[in-house]
């Protein structure tokens, strides 16, 4: 079962800014407790360590029993000194300690996040996520020179396994195109080995709360993100590397911007369209597979409600943006999946998912509007 239930992201995430932007789109009192999770401004980083990173990574020498059958004549194997044989105290059962590895897990609740080489270095959130900014971090948030940034979310997915802080400005940018988003920094950080401590920058357009991480060029996608590529000490994570990861939401914002007027600037017509809805949801041309032509139509049906009618994309609809934004808030909003809406996109904005869901749409809309 996912881990991110109502209840989860009620209590192991906090939301700021909610007097501008309102609350999330898993926001539910009943399953807050006794503290609430979501804040009128910025969230200070005190609660951050208090409600998220309270607890420590811990590590132990993963132990298994003796195999059934086997007899071991001497309590180490010389061919294997990183495998020795142990007597647990008050275990009849004789069990095999694996030097080479290290097994980490939460501190508060013994929950298992990863097993690693014996020489992985363990770091903590509060040290990956906070102490990194430290020099920037205020009670009411981070100030970088002339502008006011804070902390505007934070949380814990897959058990503790994964956790993000995003750091964002309090305001809303409107381009000539009548997009409005705003844009931040997400920084995020794994105790399961699947992410590395990283910055990137992601935007979220307004009218809908879409997560939009994309690059139309290489070297704008690679000026948008940071990435600790070693995992040995914070020593790599100085004070003009958290710099130099803020600044990239004033870059982010103006190169955002210029994409957007690049794709409204591009049009789309109604045989194009078709088009693309033949590339996004291809109907089966064998007639006896009726349960995925259903599912075919079904898709092509909501993105086109979404192309011609739905106040997220209507405004753009003709454009190689509105396209985007049609794929984006169905993929958001209208996709069918196993696990709770609300945890799939919290955990597909952190891991990537999201930026690369975006940058297949446009390659894929690219390949169909200009075929070779």
């Amino acid at each position: 079962m996912s881990q991110e239930t109502s209840e989860w992201l009620n209590t192991q995430t906090l939301i700021g800014m909610t007097d501008q932007r309102g609350t999330a789109w898993h926001y539910r009192a009943e399953d807050q407790g006794a503290e609430p999770n979501h804040y009128p401004g910025y969230i200070p980083a005190a609660d951050v360590r208090r409600r998220l990173f309270a607890w420590r990574a811990e590590a132990v020498t993963p132990h298994y029993p003796v195999p059934f059958g086997t007899t071991p004549e001497t309590p180490a194997d010389p061919a294997n000194p990183e495998y020795q044989l142990v007597q647990a105290p008050g275990s009849p059962v004789p069990m095999i300690a694996d030097l080479s590895r290290r097994m980490v897990f939460r501190s508060d609740t013994g929950r298992p996040l990863g097993v690693f080489s014996a020489k992985y270095p363990i770091m903590q959130y509060e040290q990956m996520l906070l102490e990194g900014l430290a020099a920037l971090v205020t009670p009411d948030g981070l100030a970088v020179s002339d502008d006011s940034l804070g902390i505007g979310s934070a949380g814990l997915l897959k058990g503790g396994a994964v956790a993000w802080v995003q750091i964002e400005r309090p305001d809303t940018v409107t381009t000539p195109e009548g997009v409005d988003f705003r844009t931040s920094i997400l920084a995020t950080a794994s105790m399961n080995g699947t992410l590395p401590l990283s910055y990137a920058a992601v935007n979220q357009v307004v009218v809908c709360d879409n997560t939009h991480a994309w690059a139309l060029d290489e070297a704008e996608r690679c000026g948008r993100i940071w990435k600790l590529r070693r995992r040995t000490t914070l020593s790599q994570l100085d004070l003009k590397d958290a710099r130099e990861a803020l600044r990239m939401i004033v870059r982010a914002e103006d190169s955002f911007a210029a994409d957007i007027a690049k794709l409204c600037d591009l049009t789309v017509t109604s045989g194009q369209f078709r088009r693309l809805l033949d590339d996004f949801a291809s109907l089966p041309e064998d007639d006896t597979a009726k349960a995925a032509r259903t599912r075919a139509e079904t898709k092509r049906e909501q993105i086109e409600l979404l192309w011609t009618s739905d106040e997220r994309v209507k405004p753009w609809t003709g454009t190689g943006f509105g396209w985007l934004q049609a794929v984006n808030t169905w993929q958001h909003h209208i996709r069918p999946g196993r696990t709770d809406r609300a945890g799939r996109n919290t955990t597909n904005a952190v891991t990537g998912k999201t930026a690369q869901a975006d940058a297949e749409t446009l390659e894929r809309m690219f390949r169909v509007l200009t075929p070779a």
